[in-house]
């Protein structure tokens, strides 16, 4: 870890707190060593600070919107946590092939299938780049939800921090199971992975995915 990181995660780490009761426990069951791609639902800026510097010092890098590149602090920043630049609305192979190589060095890669944003916590409609990430690497899958910190900004106007929750799953494989992967299968195997996050959520923020049948016909497990 170079100097430049450890500068980026104590200062990171401390704003975090300053701000937030952080309810990291679960964090306790994310692998040790190993590939994995963590996909998480995607709320505001805040969760993006901790879990990085929660999953440290395990190698972490996390896919980001390619347009972040444009400011300059923004870009100094984005590289010294090694991020990976994702160009949104169409299939970033550059980004897909440097995720497959991090992951073959044992790293974690973050992404947030939600694809922006939501601001109210509720699950929204997501993309299936983590569908192909997941099969062309070939490594597990771990679900991780952020909740509780969507009125962060009010509280920290009156001087009051805000509960940030962590919930984690169960990691997994995702298998064709012998399918050919056409665009139906894909968005079949986004919605069950949609459907690992909003289990572990509590009935208010699970959005567009409240009230499906949760199924695991693609899902292998550890």
């Amino acid at each position: 870890m170079s100097i430049s990181q450890r500068i980026v995660i104590v200062t990171l780490k401390s704003l975090t707190r300053l701000i937030c009761r952080i309810d990291d426990t679960q964090l306790t069951r994310v692998p040790q060593q190993g590939p994995l791609i963590l996909y998480t639902n995607h709320v505001n800026i805040l969760e993006i600070p901790i879990i990085y510097t929660h999953l440290k010092p395990r190698p972490v890098q996390g896919l980001v919107s390619a347009d972040r590149w444009d400011q300059g602090w923004s870009r100094w920043l984005l590289e010294v946590c090694d991020s990976i630049p994702l160009h949104r609305g169409e299939a970033d192979i550059v980004a897909i092939r440097r995720s497959i190589q991090s992951l073959r060095s044992g790293h974690i890669v973050i992404i947030s299938p939600e694809g922006t944003r939501s601001g109210h916590g509720r699950l929204q409609p997501a993309h299936p780049g983590v569908v192909l990430l997941a099969v062309h690497s070939g490594a597990p899958l771990l679900p991780i939800v952020y909740y509780g910190a969507e009125n962060y900004k009010e509280n920290l106007a009156h001087l009051q921090r805000t509960n940030f929750h962590i919930g984690v799953g169960k990691p997994f494989y995702l298998s064709a199971d012998g399918h050919t992967i056409t665009r139906d299968i894909r968005q079949q195997m986004m919605t069950e992975l949609m459907g690992q996050l909003a289990i572990l959520l509590p009935p208010e923020y699970r959005g567009d995915f409240a009230d499906m049948e949760i199924t695991s016909t693609f899902l292998r497990y550890l």
